[in-house]
């Protein structure tokens, strides 16, 4: 992933040095557990533990051998002289790059939890705070009734709620290695050597494997990272849409000095909103390359490698990126109290007509013939009346409707009296 959307931490799970480390933490783990065996003597491993990678010497030998593990070896082997004849010993190349895969996978999982947490920490003290915020909620785009700003947060607090519990799952499933061989029988391997050098790295055996663990780990781990991103992707849509010059209901933090365009100083851009969105597609592409790489020929073949570089590096650097960013937006996030209620004033009591259905079903006439009713003064009120005024001229209106259930009606109060509760209800998950 190019430098401008990667997190270091991220970005340094996944660099070459890191790659090599990960692999020798491999090797070192099955030396370690021969040695108890005997086959091996203990000084191979100490030795091992002691080897300095360089990455730039892996890739020289690389250029001639076109094979990355060979490479490996052979640069930690010139390190470990007549001791190198035990190095990778019972092992084939997928044994250690899948291995160290998921241990890396591992660590990439835990940076990404704990952005997930950060993230709905904010959501959550937003949601607290604008509780009783009043905000119309719209459907196809459209006005529709009363909500408040956190309602909406907790909307979202909730979705990531979901992806926290979909990346747990995804540890669970990537917490394996296997080291069982060419085939995954164990011929120059042992089950109980698998088992001793596997606990060392905090691994547990895959119960049966081929050459190669199983892609659909791999698959889901990438499709738990498009489901975040997408998630993420719509906290940034309703942004960008608040933001429009025709709701300024919101405003994304816009530095001293940041400017919005370089032709018209006028602009306040929700830029970071709109990464957002364009960074989702990226991950929900790389979840498609990992379903692909599912099926392999027989016990193995390469065609997954090739996408498993780039794409499992990439969509978690990307995916930790989307966290911080939204974060910071949802931190920074200013609200426009006074345009949130100007634009409900907007609507000339528009948002109370299911209320006005309602009262109107319990006095008696037929939902048909009160939906018929209201429909009519409201298409009436958009064009230019006054909604309530032209209900109440409406001779078809039951006569006992007294004018205090008509205040009563078009109070909002009622709209909104149950989201305290639905928020706390949504935001005790929080320790969870």
């Amino acid at each position: 992933m190019i430098a401008r959307y990667r997190r270091p931490a991220m970005a340094a799970l996944f660099d070459d040095q890191a790659r090599y480390e990960g692999w020798l933490r491999v090797e070192v783990a099955v030396l370690e557990a021969w040695s108890e065996e005997g086959a091996v003597p203990p000084e191979a491993a100490a030795a091992a533990r002691a080897v300095h990678l360089d990455p730039k010497r892996v890739d020289e030998i690389e250029r001639t051998v076109r094979h990355d593990v060979i490479a490996f070896t052979q640069a930690v082997s010139e390190q470990l002289g007549a001791l190198g004849r035990f190095f990778h010993y019972g092992l084939t190349s997928a044994d250690v790059t899948d291995t160290a895969l998921m241990l890396t996978l591992g660590q990439a999982l835990a940076l990404l939890l704990d952005g997930v947490d950060g993230l709905r920490a904010v959501l959550a003290r937003r949601a607290r705070e604008e509780a009783a915020t009043p905000i119309a909620g719209r459907t196809h785009g459209m006005i529709a009734e009363p909500t408040t700003v956190g309602h909406k947060f907790a909307l979202h607090y909730q979705a990531l709620g979901r992806d926290r519990r979909r990346l747990l799952a995804c540890q669970e499933e990537l917490s394996v290695g296997k080291l069982s061989g060419a085939i995954g029988t164990y011929l120059e391997m042992t089950p109980e050597v698998e088992q001793r050098a596997l606990a060392r790295l905090g691994l547990r055996p895959a119960p049966v494997s081929s050459q190669v663990l199983d892609r659909d780990r791999h698959a889901q781990y990438l499709s738990a990272l498009a489901i975040l991103a997408g998630n993420l992707e719509r906290l940034a849509l309703e942004v960008r849409l608040l933001q429009r010059s025709e709701v300024r209901e919101v405003q994304e933090p816009f530095a001293a000095g940041q400017k919005g365009s370089s032709a018209m100083p006028h602009k306040q851009n929700p830029v970071v909103s709109e990464r957002l969105s364009g960074l989702a597609r990226l991950v929900r592409a790389y979840a498609q390359a990992g379903m692909e790489d599912i099926a392999l020929w027989h016990e193995r073949d390469i065609s997954h490698s090739s996408t498993e570089r780039v794409a499992l590096a990439d969509a978690s650097m990307v995916a930790d990126f989307m966290l911080a960013d939204a974060t910071w937006l949802i931190e920074g996030l200013t609200l426009n109290r006074g345009r949130m209620a100007e634009n409900l004033a907007a609507s000339g009591g528009l948002v109370c007509s299911q209320r006005v259905l309602l009262a109107l079903v319990r006095h008696g006439m037929s939902r048909e013939a009160a939906y018929q009713v209201v429909q009519e003064a409201a298409f009436r009120a958009l064009a230019g009346g006054d909604f309530r005024r032209l209900l109440k001229e409406d001779s078809r209106l039951p006569p006992d409707m007294a004018e205090s259930e008509w205040d009563g009606l078009f109070d909002l109060g009622p709209s909104l009296a149950q989201i305290p509760g639905i928020i706390d209800r949504a935001l005790a998950e929080e320790a969870s």
